[in-house]
């Protein structure tokens, strides 16, 4: 008997001991995202009915009934103001598949909808930022490849985007 309840003790020690750890490495938000939740992986933009996942850093929207996943939201949205818009912080995804309850998200969260005040992680870029920088893509060329060297007046242009996907 005694055996039996140093054994137990025993086992009961390795498990108080063994403590499971689950590290979730989401990513880095976005500087456009709300502050305080980095350890988000979803968020939902009510405004253009869109999601961003933060792991793949990429949109996820709806395209002719067909979810589609790009690093730029579509060339509809391209002005939408990612910094002034609300950013929805999704809890209840499944996997890889955020609009799994995407009519549920629609009618809590319509177009126009706030809920409590966010902040931002980072600060909007400035006017002089962006024209200097073009929003330079990862895989494109910005059309302003030296710096200080105008390409003359984009009034009216797409500032070097792309309109297809």
């Amino acid at each position: 008997m005694k055996k039996i309840v140093i054994a137990l003790m025993l086992l009961m020690s390795v498990f108080a001991h063994a403590q499971v750890s689950v590290n979730v490495n989401i990513g880095t938000p976005p500087s456009w995202g709300p502050q305080g939740y980095d350890d988000s992986r979803y968020y939902y933009l009510p405004d253009i009915d869109t999601y961003y996942d933060v792991t793949q850093k990429q949109f996820i929207y709806d395209n002719n009934g067909r979810w589609v996943r790009q690093s730029r939201l579509p060339s509809s949205y391209r002005q939408y103001d990612l910094y002034g818009g609300y950013k929805v912080v999704l809890n209840d995804y499944r996997g890889d598949a955020p609009y799994t309850y995407h009519k549920k998200h629609r009618a809590e969260y319509p177009k126009g909808y706030h809920g409590k005040p966010q902040k931002n992680r980072g600060n909007k870029p400035d006017k002089a930022y962006k024209q200097n920088n073009k929003y330079k893509e990862k895989n494109g060329n910005s059309g302003n490849d030296h710096p200080g060297k105008s390409k003359g007046n984009s009034k009216g242009k797409d500032h070097g985007h792309d309109n297809h996907h």
